[in-house]
């Protein structure tokens, strides 16, 4: 099971693994009070697409698009991912305040796709 999460909204037991997917540490966070468990950098979308992208809800189809194929040419970075929430329950953590526009939302129906 995949989730995402906010990385400012507090931890819950029910998160189960808690990676961060955001290329950049969120503002203002410290490392205890986001109580992740990995930090997946290279899964994030490239700096170019995310400044492209500047979550305006206006680019997100596009924008899922062109990270879908940021991803599948980097095959190696989000397999162990996927392995890891076949077995276990997985929380995507980001950073942005867009619930619904944002790189682990993306991921999450990538990831749910290859399924």
């Amino acid at each position: 099971m995949i989730l995402t999460k906010r990385a400012y909204d507090p931890p819950q037991p029910g998160d189960g693994l808690r990676i961060l997917v955001d290329r950049l540490w969120p503002r203002g966070i410290t490392k205890e009070h986001l109580a992740i468990d990995d930090w997946i950098k290279d899964i994030s979308p490239s700096t170019e697409l995310r400044q492209w992208f500047a979550h305006e809800p206006a680019k997100w189809p596009h924008f899922v698009e062109k990270y879908s194929r940021e991803l599948d040419e980097n095959k190696a970075c989000w397999e162990a991912l996927l392995k890891k929430a076949q077995r276990h329950r997985v929380t995507l953590i980001y950073g942005a305040k867009d619930m619904e526009h944002n790189n682990a939302v993306a991921l999450k129906q990538y990831l749910e796709a290859k399924q």
